[in-house]
């Protein structure tokens, strides 16, 4: 097993000298997500049609075959060719059957060990100018596939603020940890912030690293254009009240009130709101309300739908960030943040 960080994957990306078979696994899906297209960046712009395949584990048309496959093709006028594998655990810790369980994930589960075998193989062989890398947020070690990784790949954990898989959980290094990216998160920004106000958003989050960025990307969009963040901005954004009214999203924005919409989408998603349902109301109130009292607004606010329908169906961000920079453009703010942003 060769293990890897993501400064060393990205050290890799600028040598061109990439392990042809990457493991990113853990429950950092922003920095993940980041590294695959980072690798991606290898193939040239104008070739990335013919030589990159996004996969996503759990739809009916990828299978193990259909993976190694895609990852047998020789390269098109490249040196390279690279094939991301999203949602991997659906593969290597497939999900036990319920109730609950999504008919698109149970198609996923249904990869027996027998399919698997061809994958594992692979993994054992890969094609020397295929560079493959699966994302998962979890693998079963105890199954051939994943022996076969642990043994064949390069391991790179990105487990953001717990430690690695099996340590015991230090929830004062990990507000320590959360603290200092929010305090470089908010730096880069070319802000500043009170002490107070970063050991909020730390002791917030504890070991959750989506809910740190999605708090981080919520207050830097609320409070962009400021010079100093203040503890009462960050709880008037990442308010943990509840609510019950579910066009209160709709309603904030009608009014304008970024602030409140932020965190209204905040409450519903952590209420167990579905981002699609979420979309779909946001288009009802851009068909509905929005062309009947500005008209003017109407063509920016369907560009910004149709591109966050799209980021959402691509997995190309997380999905509560996705639906705030959408709440912030429908709010008609100005100061629009770039979707590389990193933190």
């Amino acid at each position: 097993m060769t293990t890897s960080t993501p400064t060393d994957v990205r050290a890799a990306i600028t040598r061109r000298a990439l392990a042809p078979v990457y493991l990113f696994v853990g429950d950092d899906d922003a920095e993940i997500a980041h590294l695959a297209t980072d690798i991606t960046a290898v193939v040239e712009d104008e070739l990335r049609a013919f030589n990159v395949d996004r996969l996503y584990a759990g739809e009916k048309r990828v299978t193990p075959a259909s993976i190694v496959e895609s990852a047998r093709l020789l390269p098109m006028m490249s040196d390279r060719r690279v094939v991301v594998v999203l949602r991997g655990e659906r593969l290597l810790k497939p999900r036990r059957r319920g109730r609950d369980t999504d008919a698109e994930a149970a198609a996923g589960d249904e990869a027996s060990a027998t399919d698997l075998d061809v994958l594992t193989e692979y993994i054992q062989r890969p094609e020397p100018t295929t560079t493959l890398v699966i994302t998962a947020s979890d693998v079963d070690r105890s199954r051939r596939i994943g022996k076969a990784l642990y043994k064949s790949a390069a391991i790179v954990e990105c487990w953001g603020l717990k430690p690695a898989k099996g340590e015991r959980v230090d929830l004062r290094q990990a507000a320590r940890m959360a603290e200092q990216m929010v305090r470089k998160a908010v730096g880069d920004s070319g802000q500043q912030i009170e002490a107070s106000a970063a050991r909020l958003i730390a002791e917030r989050a504890g070991v959750d690293i989506v809910r740190l960025r999605g708090d981080l990307e919520r207050l830097l969009l609320y409070t962009s254009g400021r010079p100093k963040i203040t503890l009462a901005d960050v709880r008037e954004v990442v308010s943990a009240e509840a609510s019950n009214d579910e066009w209160a999203v709709t309603n904030a924005i009608q009014q304008g009130n970024t602030a409140e919409a932020l965190r209204q989408i905040g409450l519903a998603l952590d209420a167990g709101g579905v981002p699609y349902q979420i979309l779909g109301q946001l288009g009802w109130f851009v068909r509905e309300r929005l062309s009947g009292s500005d008209p003017r607004r109407v063509p920016a606010a369907v560009d910004a739908l149709f591109r966050t329908d799209l980021d959402l169906k691509s997995s190309v961000g997380d999905p509560r960030v996705l639906l705030e920079r959408l709440v912030v453009e429908l709010c008609g703010g100005t100061e629009k943040r770039s979707r590389s942003t990193r933190f």
